[in-house]
């Protein structure tokens, strides 16, 4: 019972922080056609490193933001792929 709740919750993380790494996408292109404060390129990144990365590249295509920028074109990218061997080798460690 124990390990399902955790299972549960580490999928509830996930599911979030791929929810604010897609609007974290929004927001800041929104803001930027506004001229407005913008989100931290650091911080984009830090939300696809820690488990956002799937939502920021969705964000990324469909708003069209940071798609011309090496760091997110090549980086978000490469951070799935990095966190589908960790998840592939812990699963084959279990």
């Amino acid at each position: 019972m124990g390990l399902i709740i955790i299972y549960k919750f580490i999928l509830l993380y996930f599911i979030l922080l791929n929810i604010l790494g897609f609007l974290s996408m929004h927001i800041d292109k929104s803001r930027s056609k506004k001229s407005q404060w913008r989100i931290r390129e650091s911080t984009l990144i830090i939300i696809a490193i820690l488990g956002g990365s799937i939502g920021s590249y969705l964000g990324m295509k469909k708003f069209r933001h940071k798609t011309k920028h090496s760091k997110f074109k090549y980086g978000i990218p490469f951070i799935i792929f990095i966190q589908i061997i960790i998840i592939f080798f812990y699963n084959r460690l279990l």
